[in-house]
């Protein structure tokens, strides 16, 4: 039977070949996708609410319901449009069909992950790879809602290793680190896949042309090698990949977790995350001193087999190229 997930998330140029990740498991009738929630995040409510449904478009896949989250009236961190692309889509939201969706009709992120949770208790599980602000505003609608999920797969985090966005906090968690506390708290089983196992995800140009060799001319592939390109180039300006060409895919490991978990190894841990510091807002905390510990609230990744990843990744990006036809 194909498990029951929702996709919380904030494209995001990771974000996307993510989505496109898991769309091509929902091709194979390996998933049963109940809806994408958008998040305010790598770029704005509106744009990451539109840029997912305009890969639901490009990818024939359209009977996914796409949820419009809050945008935040202050934040400790900028997004990250620098990155992305100003639309999130490495600015080629312009070259691509409209979605089929409105944000203002669509319906709001929260109530979406808490109607489905309660529909199907111990069911769904949710993967969030966005900053966790509709996971906790759902919990502050229905206090226990979380509880309801089969499991919450969460990346973010960075333990042992500089940030990505601060000197000592990953982009998902420092974003709304208040949310990320809140989450965090709400139940003792949490998968965290951080910064020290995604670093190591470098998609390269020549991935990415392995990728879309079955049909290197469709609109698909077209607008996958333009993203590529661009986040290669913002990647080496940000110097995120130690000077080698590509981009880091690290929303994809949460993917990889769901269908390939041989790829990760994980330690139990209780994760906090500190909400009041004046330079480490947004870092997350394992206490890794040899004393006795009382709770835990989170398995988190510590190593990931990047070769087989990358191997996973590319075959199975190839084979959706190849099923969809534009």
């Amino acid at each position: 039977m194909a498990r029951k997930l929702i996709l919380d998330t904030d494209p995001g140029g990771d974000d996307i070949f993510s989505i496109l990740w898991l769309l091509s498991f929902l091709k194979q009738n390996m998933v049963n996708l109940l809806a994408i929630t958008t998040a305010a995040g790598n770029v704005q409510a509106r744009n990451t609410f539109n840029s997912a449904c305009q890969v639901l478009r490009l990818s024939d896949v359209d009977d996914i319901v796409v949820g419009r989250g809050m945008q935040l009236p202050e934040q400790l961190v900028a997004d990250a449009s620098h990155i992305h692309g100003s639309d999130g889509m490495g600015n080629l939201s312009q070259t691509l069909p409209p979605g089929r969706r409105r944000f203002a009709d669509a319906p709001l992120s929260e109530k979406l992950l808490i109607d489905l949770l309660n529909r199907y208790p111990g069911e769904v599980t949710v993967v969030a790879i966005a900053p966790l602000t509709n996971l906790a505003i759902a919990e502050n609608q229905c206090p226990g809602i979380l509880k309801k999920a089969k499991e919450i797969v969460i990346m973010g985090g960075a333990f042992n290793t500089p940030g990505n966005i601060t000197p000592m906090a990953e982009f998902n968690i420092a974003f709304n680190p208040k949310a990320a506390r809140q989450v965090l708290i709400s139940r003792d089983d949490h998968v965290i896949l951080p910064l020290n196992v995604t670093r190591n995800l470098v998609f390269t140009p020549e991935m990415i042309q392995e990728v879309i060799s079955p049909a290197p001319d469709s609109k698909l592939s077209q607008f996958m090698a333009m993203l590529a390109q661009f986040l290669t180039k913002t990647a080496l300006e940000y110097r995120e990949t130690r000077g080698q060409r590509g981009f880091l895919v690290h929303d994809a490991v949460a993917i990889a977790y769901l269908f390939y978990p041989e790829l990760l190894t994980f330690r139990r841990a209780q994760v906090m995350v500190e909400t009041q510091g004046k330079f480490t807002t947004g870092q997350t905390l394992i206490d890794h001193r040899h004393s006795i510990k009382l709770g835990f609230n989170a398995w988190v990744a510590v190593d990931i087999d990047a070769e087989n990843f990358m191997a996973c990744l590319i075959q199975d990006l190839q084979s959706f190229v190849a099923r969809v036809n534009h």
